[in-house]
């Protein structure tokens, strides 16, 4: 079982955000998961600029470094997102890679994988950007499991107490992803957004040849 870590904070490695990940990711370890950590500072990303050259040809017009954490991110069984929070959301780094998973929605591909999400900030904000990366992982067809926030300004020992709560976190993706938990709501959320693009990608199979071939492999059309 591999979990891997997404750290959006530009100080990277000695963040308080990757403290919390690296809190969630030995819970996981402790319950026999494979860990990594992925610090987006450390990785060129450009722009996403909506050319569809992807849905096409099955590749990316930039030559950086984004193939190459997509794909980590695609073998991982259980993805943690953490970002701290910046003017009320994620940072710049974090939403890069949100904007460049974009066609991942319609493709629904995490789907089957588990996730959760962290968040630091100041003062304010940090629960709303622990719902929304939960729910970027959800509209990828991820299963969220839970998420852990500490607002450090308002108390010198949040972090500490936070990284206790990070760290039933990673056992709890690992027990959600070992067990293959199923839960109603989010099953049936799932269920409609399948849906609601099976009619998308079947009249857009002329523009879109690669996600009609992802979604006939996946047995969600034939």
């Amino acid at each position: 079982m591999k979990i891997i870590g997404i750290n959006g904070s530009p100080r990277g490695e000695h963040s308080q955000t990757k403290r919390l990940i690296d809190a969630v990711l030995s819970g996981a370890r402790e319950n026999g998961a494979e860990t990594e950590v992925i610090n987006l500072i450390d990785y060129d990303f450009k722009f996403r600029n909506v050319c569809s050259i992807c849905l096409q040809e099955e590749k990316c017009v930039y030559l950086d470094d984004f193939p190459r954490v997509y794909t980590k991110i695609q073998e991982a069984d259980g993805i943690v997102l953490g970002s701290p929070v910046y003017i009320d959301l994620v940072t710049a780094q974090m939403k890069m890679l949100i904007d460049r998973m974009a066609d991942g929605i319609q493709c629904q591909s995490l789907y089957g994988k588990y996730g959760c999400a962290v968040a630091t900030s100041g003062d304010h904000a940090e629960g709303a950007v622990v719902t929304y990366l939960n729910h970027f992982l959800q509209m990828l067809g991820a299963s969220p499991v839970g998420g852990v926030s500490a607002a450090l300004g308002k108390d010198s020992d949040a972090i500490t107490k936070a990284e206790g709560e990070a760290r039933e976190l990673g056992k709890t993706l690992v027990s959600s992803i070992r067990n293959k938990q199923k839960t109603p709501a989010l099953e049936a959320f799932h269920q409609r957004y399948q849906e609601k693009f099976k009619d998308v990608i079947s009249g857009e199979k002329p523009e879109w040849p690669m996600d009609y071939d992802y979604w006939v492999k996946q047995a969600w059309i034939w």
